[in-house]
């Protein structure tokens, strides 16, 4: 297994049976002209999976006060039309959607959507459960709703519902992870809508708006190579060619006795239109959006009109015209720019961050609801914990939790770019399917321990809330490790007690301490809870498995890291780590910038739920000096700071750790002010950086930064510090020639590098204003528990190490995030018979039907990373579980919808010189095993 090389693999208990077959060609496509300028009209209707209304409203048709849109009304109206005419073509992406109005159809219904699919008249493009957001997703919950979006469109239509081309036209940026995954997933092609206005008018001037994305510096090409089109008005239809019900564009009135006949007009109008994008695109083909949000509600509407437009315009070839209007899917189009045989293009870098304008950077959602990307960080471990539970039993494939994780992908969903109401909607779906999950995970458990004991959960462990352990004198703990390899984890458990004997699965005693519940924890959990005190010690989880811990030789600790504070500010001012004898100065404190509400001489462009726009580009420190308290133990260093009545932190150095961790509270943000807060914090350091920064794409590879830096076009920067900032969905790091420091991050959020030697992180935002961008809200956050404004809790690991070594700490330690260990009578089991290697992840293991199971190993480095761990593995699968006997094995593409020998893609050919490789970065080297 070569590094950062994603392998699916289907291990079967019982030899599969059938073979899955595909079609090599879109037979379906109608013929275009090589002497003319073809224009390929794409009948589409973009449906949120949730945004103004929740999913349940869209679907159905309610609250149409808030917005018009009822997606069951779209998909009968457009089925109904597309028979009424072979030439006519649709396509449909939201298959969450698809989903729920194919199982009120009838099987007549469903014999003939059937027809219209093995026909090509309806295409199903990108696929997954829904169009999910590039900038705050992590891959691994990416996979998992592409895959279950794709196995139903494989199972219910066969080859002929197998997407061929990814469809993102609203998400606003676009991440390389995205597009290595699509390639691995056998897409042809990626089309989308939003790209920064810059990077649009230098593309438009080289008519480079289609080119080929090179997605993954450890993949060998075309492994990761990506086809990329950029659409011409975002996903809408030209100006004055709207014929929805949503629209006040005129229809075409053909009759010649008419007054106001148009029909000349209408072709002069579009004829000129298609001539100025043919001199923006590098083909004799060009494409058009013909649809928008929750479009063809009345298909008829469209389709009347789109035929008349065909007509007429296809009726002045006659009189010499060079210019064919067809009827097209992406496939098609996509299909006929492969057949030029040209030349595209090169790109390795991202499409991170994006601006509409140059004061209008969407960088804020990185950001925003960090509650909410938080619970869908901690759903996703919990669904993990479900999907590779430890019994051969077999459930629904389309789980509570797994339709609730899937939706939470959503580009208005983790996002947080969605109204209130809506948001609260996407965490009861969460809760509601972790609920469900409960029940499965104690029938596993009960049934591999032989034991009936009722099992509580702790939800609520991060503010010291868990009835059982505050009210009990004796309990047990069962701690899962959804991880392929073994971990050691500290365990904090709310207790009322003053000393505490902790031994593990073997009766062996282990080192524990007692510690008091921080004044801030008592102030955020109000009256949830009132344990005194926290019962800290440290795990020890065998791989893909659980062990116990009822009530210790003393653990002789070794301690990996320094920390020194300054004893007149009580802040951080230096790290070292005592393994490598290297030592940083660093100092960390909160700050927060003054959102722009819009009344300025520049802009007329607020902050909000999209954009970030602070009113300078110096933030205001909450305080220059914190109130501390210290606590040592053997098992773990505290030192408690309060910076303000809202924001605390509690910075935490456990025994054996290598990480740092910083516990930080902020809220309620104070707006008595008038100002919206966009809150921060900041670690400055004496790191040499030379404005180079490092941040994660979805959780796998990293990409190099520049401050005020564009690979691909030369920036004019108009907006010093929302211009610098990029997603952070697991780590950044900063490092010079001897130094790395990497801050692992516990959900998505958005930073940045904007002075030499620094690294800021954006905690929390709360907004007075609306930004525009069609929410209508401000991001003003409250709860019941919290009515003057919402309180989060995160967490921030540090790690200081040599360069050359430091990813062997920090993406173990990303995964140990992401996937926790599980804290829940067998006293303990294991399902694998050794750890994998380090280098090796674990990234599914699920049930995939009553007599298969679905596994996916990751090389988790890149080839530049690690002298050790980026080398190639190989893994033994028979001698790799303990419960499972494997008697055959098949591999599948990354999204389990495709023999991994029978996924044939297009072939692109790059421009020599187009790379932009602008950026330093070591060889590369791939190996195949």
């Amino acid at each position: 297994m070569a590094a950062m090389s994603l392998q699916l693999t289907v291990v079967s208990l019982f030899l599969l049976g059938g073979v899955l077959t595909f079609p090599l060609g879109q037979e379906s496509c109608h013929p275009t002209k090589p002497d003319m300028l073809n224009v390929h009209l794409v009948p589409h209707t973009h449906d949120d999976v949730g945004w103004l209304k929740t999913v349940d409203q869209y679907f159905y048709g309610d609250r149409n006060d808030i917005q018009h849109a009822g997606v069951q009304y779209i998909l009968d109206s457009v089925v109904d039309q597309l028979l009424k005419n072979p030439d006519r073509r649709f396509i449909y992406v939201e298959t969450a959607f698809f989903y729920r109005w194919w199982r009120q159809q009838s099987s007549s219904m469903q014999q003939t959507v059937k027809q219209l699919v093995n026909e090509g008249r309806l295409e199903f493009v990108n696929g997954g459960w829904c169009m999910s957001d590039e900038a705050t997703t992590h891959y691994s919950a990416v996979i998992d709703q592409m895959t279950m979006g794709l196995r139903f469109l494989n199972e219910t239509f066969g080859p002929c519902g197998r997407p061929r081309v990814a469809w993102h036209i609203d998400p606003f940026g676009h991440a390389r992870e995205h597009a290595s995954m699509f390639a691995q997933m056998g897409y042809d092609g990626f089309f989308f809508g939003r790209l920064d206005y810059q990077d649009r008018a230098r593309r438009m001037m080289y008519r480079e708006q289609e080119l080929l994305w090179r997605a993954s510096d450890s993949l060998t090409p075309p492994m990761a190579d990506l086809f990329t089109g950029i659409l011409p008005n975002g996903y809408n239809p030209p100006e004055g060619f709207c014929w929805d019900q949503s629209c006040d564009d005129a229809p075409i009135r053909d009759d010649p006795d008419l007054e106001d006949y148009n029909v000349d007009d209408v072709v002069k109008r579009f004829l000129a239109i298609a001539e100025g994008q043919s001199a923006v695109y590098k083909t004799n083909h060009i494409i058009m959006t013909m649809g928008s949000d929750f479009q063809y509600e009345n298909a008829n509407l469209w389709y009347k009109n789109l035929d008349k437009l065909i007509h007429y315009v296809n009726a002045q070839q006659a009189n010499g015209i060079k210019v064919n209007v067809l009827y097209s899917t992406p496939s098609c189009y996509l299909q006929e720019l492969h057949r030029t045989n040209l030349t595209w293009a090169l790109k390795n870098d991202d499409f991170f961050p994006y601006a509409d304008d140059a004061h209008d950077f969407w960088t804020g959602y990185f950001t925003s609801r960090p509650a909410l990307k938080r619970y869908e960080r901690i759903s996703n471990s919990n669904l993990q914990v479900v999907l590779g539970r430890l019994t051969n039993i077999y459930f629904p494939v389309l789980s509570l939790s797994e339709e609730a994780m899937a939706v939470a992908q959503h580009h208005d969903a983790v996002s947080g770019t969605e109204k209130q109401h809506v948001a609260n909607d996407y965490a009861r779906r969460l809760a509601n399917g972790w609920q469900h999950c409960q029940v499965l995970v104690s029938n596993s458990l009960a049934g591999l321990s032989g034991s009936t004991a009722e099992r509580i959960y702790c939800d609520n462990l991060n503010i010291s809330v868990c009835p059982l352990t505050e009210s009990s004198k004796k309990f047990s703990v069962n701690v899962y490790n959804p991880l392929a390899r073994p971990v050691t984890w500290p365990v904090r458990l709310p207790v009322n007690g003053t000393a505490y004997v902790v031994s593990d699965a073997n009766g062996k005693s282990v080192d524990s301490q007692v510690v008091p519940v921080s004044p801030a924890t008592r102030e955020v959990r109000r009256s949830r809870g009132f344990a005194v005190n926290e019962l800290v010690f440290q795990v020890q989880a065998p791989p893909l498995g659980y062990t116990t811990y009822s009530v210790s030789l003393v653990i002789t600790y070794e301690h990996f890291l320094q920390v020194t504070f300054d004893p007149d500010t009580g802040l951080l001012s230096s790290l070292s780590n005592l393994e490598t004898k290297q030592t940083i100065k660093l100092t960390q404190n909160f700050y927060w910038y003054n959102a722009s509400d819009g009344n300025n001489v520049e802009s007329i462009q607020p902050s909000g739920a999209y954009i970030f726009r602070p009113n300078s580009s110096t933030p205001f420190v909450i305080s220059k000096t914190a109130k501390t308290e210290s606590i040592q133990t053997p098992a773990v260093q505290e030192v408690r700071q309060w910076f303000s009545p809202w924001v605390s932190q509690v910075v935490r150095l456990y025994a054996d750790s290598r990480a740092l961790e910083l516990e930080w509270t902020v809220g309620p943000v104070p707006i008595d002010d008038d100002l919206g807060k966009e809150v921060i914090t900041r670690l400055d350091t004496s790191i040499q950086t030379a404005q180079y920064f490092y941040t994660d794409s979805n959780g796998r590879e990293v990409l190099q930064r520049k401050t005020d830096f564009r690979p691909t076009w030369n920036l004019k920067q108009s907006e010093p510090i929302a211009g610098n900032y990029y997603p952070i969905n697991s780590r950044a790091f900063i490092k010079d020639d001897d130094d790395q420091l990497t801050v692992v991050t516990d959900r998505s959020q958005g930073g940045g590098s904007i002075n030499n030697g620094s690294l800021e992180i954006m905690l929390h935002r709360r907004l007075l204003y609306d930004d525009v961008r069609g929410v209508a809200e401000p991001l003003n956050e409250t709860s019941g528990i919290f009515p003057k404004g919402l309180v989060v809790r995160g967490r921030l690991l540090l790690s200081l190490d040599r360069p050359a070594s430091a990813a062997d700490a920090h993406r173990p330690l990303a995964q140990e995030v992401v996937l926790q260990t599980w804290k829940h009578e067998r006293r303990s089991f294991s399902g694998l018979q050794a750890a994998l290697p380090p280098a090796v992840h674990l990234l599914t293991l699920s049930q995939w039907d009553k007599d298969s199971v679905l596994l996916r190993l990751e090389h988790q480095f890149q080839s530049w990373e690690s002298k050790v761990n980026s080398q190639p593995v190989t893994v033994n699968l028979q001698k790799l579980f303990t419960t499972l006997d494997v008697l055959g094995v098949s591999e599948l593409n990354l999204s389990a919808n495709q023999w991994k020998d029978e996924m044939k893609r297009f072939s692109w050919t790059p421009e020599s010189g187009t790379a932009h490789l602008h950026l330093s970065v070591p060889s590369l080297q791939h190996i195949r095993t």
